[in-house]
């Protein structure tokens, strides 16, 4: 018996039954290759799911079936047509395609080759503390917040439609600014290098299908940045005081206090940094205390 297994985990045995050939360099190379490709479809259909893309994709394989079957049946004039459809279809597509181009581009900047590298930061917990006494205040009282934290991908161009203030991150700040009626309240605030870089930002609107229609503006306005970068942005409804979270295209809705602590903990708080687990440890500790003498 012990003979088969033998067999069974011998490379020679299973050349001498498949051939040769099929662990040759050109076969290996051929299956990676076609993994390869796979991956890469796969990467596009998770890209441009949820989005108008999804349709114009559908547009372009019905030219692409047409082409093939007038090609087939002998309808000349027809498939010349597509032909000149396909041809300058490619250019049309990086116009139509735009976002969706920006956004793969973006995505695949921010992959671990090209990602900078970030140190530490003292500040980082006192931050997520701001954020959370805001949260909680706002969140109580149903006050409307949109908050974009910048990561890796710069958000200049959307800190400059807001006013600018360069002002140290406080819950105190933070509250005051979303409070109704008040200059500053309407639009975006985005956070830049642990400072309040502007308010009253206009950020991007998501078309994404997938967004139900319970949500509005500043949950489409979230999603939105999240399509186009890596920042963090929370969100604090307006009708029901639920916050919700987006990243990388990602909306996290009905979260309770612990979950989203976890995840800005998560996303904001550098791995290399001794803060992020004592903080979150210690946090959750004082959270279920609070809870206790309640």
């Amino acid at each position: 018996m012990s003979m088969y297994f033998e067999k069974i985990f011998d490379i020679t045995s299973w050349q001498d039954l498949l051939g040769n050939s099929v662990f040759s360099k050109d076969f290996l190379v051929s299956v990676l290759d076609i993994i390869v490709v796979w991956f890469i479809i796969y990467k596009v259909i998770i890209l441009v799911e949820g989005t108008k893309a999804v349709q114009l994709l559908k547009g372009i394989a019905v030219i692409v079936i047409i082409r093939s079957l007038s090609g087939l049946i002998g309808l000349n004039t027809v498939s010349w047509l597509m032909d000149q459809v396909i041809t300058y279809g490619v250019i049309a597509a990086i116009v139509i395609f735009q976002p969706e181009v920006r956004r793969g581009l973006e995505h695949l900047g921010r992959g671990s080759l090209f990602k900078k590298s970030q140190g530490k930061n003292k500040d980082e917990d006192s931050t997520i503390r701001a954020f959370d006494k805001a949260i909680q205040y706002m969140s109580k009282r149903k006050i409307g917040a949109l908050i974009t934290i910048e990561r890796s991908t710069g958000l200049d161009e959307y800190i400059e439609t807001g006013i600018p203030l360069d002002a140290d991150i406080t819950g105190e700040l933070l509250i005051n600014i979303f409070i109704p009626n008040t200059p500053l309240h309407d639009g975006a605030v985005i956070i830049k290098n642990n400072k309040i870089a502007a308010s009253c930002a206009y950020l991007p609107l998501s078309e994404s299908n997938l967004i139900s229609k319970e949500f509005g503006t500043r949950h489409r306005a979230a999603v939105g940045i999240s399509e186009v970068s890596d920042a963090v942005t929370i969100v604090v409804s307006e009708e029901t005081g639920d916050v919700s979270l987006t990243i990388d295209n990602k909306l996290m809705t009905h979260l309770s206090q612990e979950e989203y602590l976890e995840v800005l903990t998560r996303e904001l708080i550098h791995e290399d940094s001794p803060i992020k687990s004592n903080f979150f440890h210690s946090f959750m500790e004082g959270v279920a205390k609070g809870a206790k003498k309640k």
